[in-house]
């Protein structure tokens, strides 16, 4: 089989994570070497986390600059200048959205990434848990059975054989035996420890990353809620939907400032032990492994000797010379000593079990059932699970840089939209010089309002009123200005083509039928009403 080292190579981004410069708290250079006990290299991962409270610092800096300088140009503003252009707003908008939905794909992808690199880390943790309580359960087993349950049958047997010198010869050479299988289970290593630790580090990574997936969701999901809110706080112009907007975008923009500190520090860490894992696992398992049984299955090679090989082969030797002499008991001791079958029965049970669970042991204890575990949680680990942890630093960077700038196209429509409101409320509603669709609406009920003239149509229309001819005088007084300025500040066409009534006041609106009475008048009825309607 090939040496670990052939199966597993870091990947070349824990080895850029590793190379990063580590500062304890007093600015001093600390060895890159993944070391979670020490005091100066817990100083340096916080320091690396400390990176987002910095980003976070800058980018609050940034949004008061851009409000400083947003609130001197709005100042300066001409009163009389045009109505500002929001197509750039509007790009910067567009733009700003897209960064964030790219940053929330990127983020979907690096949280699955971890989530399956930590799942594979955890199976490998529980398989391996699960292997080692098997050896452990098989090698308590097989101990019971020889010390407790062949005792008690030699002990009985010897009682029996009390009268025969030579069967009690067999039954002490089958104690011996015993003793040596019992001294050579004793010697193997007690795994009991390991077993704890393992399964008590898989519950609190799985404990954990549980927690640490679903912040990551959730955050993800903001991120989303806040880029269809603000397109529809800029479809809406509502300014209260902005402010909520508003508050919703600090909070995920300090997270995302958080989640980057919180990421780029726990990635260098991972990475500075995937970068050496070998030798810091011996130094945490030197209490209760030597260091021959640990690199046996961390390097798992052909050149590297079992260390339970002699063990387990001195047991198989002398389960298998006890089942011989057994063998000889029943065959010659039975017709002698018809009680003696019992026991001796029993024993070869005994011996049968133990001998499987011996092969078991075998099996389990060979390297390279534990060392896959090994491997494949280093691959969890280090392959899917810190690539995981940089695209989510780059979802974190990408976000709190496009909230960012989300924040300044927010401050910016709310200057536009107070400019915008202002300028509604300077406009005077008594001035008649305002266009008449802002100021009034259109009521089709006021052109159908009868007036005196339309009386005094409808007295002519009774009494049968014929048109006269033609008048040839060229003195026709031309109708006033404002009649036919009437059409430049009325949302509906008017009438007022007839001259006034003895300078007066301008009548009431005309309409065409009311026109054709009034030229269709004869000298009598001119005479009858007298000059006021004469045209």
């Amino acid at each position: 089989m090939a040496t670990a080292r052939l199966d597993y190579v870091a990947p070349w981004w824990t080895y850029w994570l590793h190379n990063f410069p580590h500062f304890n708290f007093s600015l001093l250079s600390v060895d890159s070497t993944f070391k979670p006990e020490d005091g100066s290299y817990q100083q340096s991962l916080i320091l690396l986390a400390c990176l987002g409270a910095v980003g976070l610092a800058l980018s609050l800096l940034f949004l008061g600059g851009f409000l400083v300088c947003l609130c001197c140009c709005r100042r300066n503003l001409d009163e009389d200048a045009k109505r500002p252009n929001t197509c750039c707003i509007t790009w910067v908008a567009i733009i700003t959205g897209l960064i964030t939905c790219s940053a929330v794909g990127v983020g979907f992808y690096g949280n699955s990434e971890t989530n399956d690199g930590v799942y594979q880390l955890t199976y490998s943790l529980y398989n391996a848990n699960h292997t080692l309580e098997s050896i452990d359960n098989m090698v308590a087993t097989s101990r019971g059975n020889v010390e407790t349950g062949v005792k008690q049958h030699l002990e009985r047997l010897d009682e029996i054989f009390a009268t025969k010198p030579e069967y009690l010869q067999a039954l002490r050479f089958m104690q011996l035996m015993m003793g040596n299988i019992i001294r050579e289970l004793a010697a193997l290593p007690d795994i009991n420890k390991t077993k704890v630790d393992l399964a008590a580090v898989a519950d609190q990574t799985t404990f954990a990353e549980y927690y640490r997936w679903l912040t990551y969701l959730l955050l993800l999901i903001l991120d989303l809620i806040i880029c269809l809110a603000m397109c529809l706080g800029m479809a809406k112009h509502s300014q209260y939907l902005l402010i909520t907007i508003m508050g919703f975008v600090l909070l995920s923009l300090v997270l995302s400032w958080a989640s980057l500190g919180t990421g780029t520090a726990t990635a260098v860490g991972v990475s500075d032990f995937c970068v050496s894992p070998d030798k810091f696992i011996v130094n945490q398992t030197k209490d209760f492994l030597s260091a021959d049984v640990a690199h046996y299955y961390l390097f798992c090679s052909r050149n590297l000797p079992n260390p339970f090989q002699q063990s387990l082969t001195i047991c198989q030797r002398s389960l298998t010379t006890m089942q011989i002499q057994i063998q000889g008991l029943l065959q010659f001791s039975v017709p002698v000593f018809p009680s003696a079958q019992r026991d001796l029965t029993g024993i070869q049970r005994l011996l049968n079990s133990t001998e499987f669970s011996v092969h078991q042991l075998t099996a389990l204890l060979d390297c390279r059932g534990l060392h896959k575990d090994y491997l494949d949680a280093l691959i969890g680990v280090c392959y899917d699970g810190v690539e995981g942890l940089l695209y989510l630093s780059l979802f974190s960077l990408l976000a709190a840089c496009a909230l960012s700038a989300m924040l300044c196209v927010i401050f910016r429509l709310w200057t536009l939209m107070g400019s915008r409101e202002k300028e509604y409320d300077d406009i005077d509603e008594e001035d008649p010089f305002n266009p008449e669709p802002r100021r009034f609406s259109y009521n089709p009920r006021r052109s159908n309002t009868h007036s005196f003239c339309s009386y005094i149509s409808s007295f002519g229309s009774q009494a049968s009123l014929h048109p006269p001819p033609q008048s040839s005088s060229s003195s026709t007084v031309p109708p006033p200005e404002y009649m036919n300025q009437s059409m430049l500040f009325g949302s509906t066409p008017r009438y007022e083509n007839v001259p006034l009534i003895r300078g007066g006041s301008p009548p009431p609106s005309y309409s065409p039928s009311m026109r054709t009475t009034y030229l269709s008048m004869t000298d009598a009825q001119i005479r009858h009403f007298g000059t006021d309607f004469q045209v």
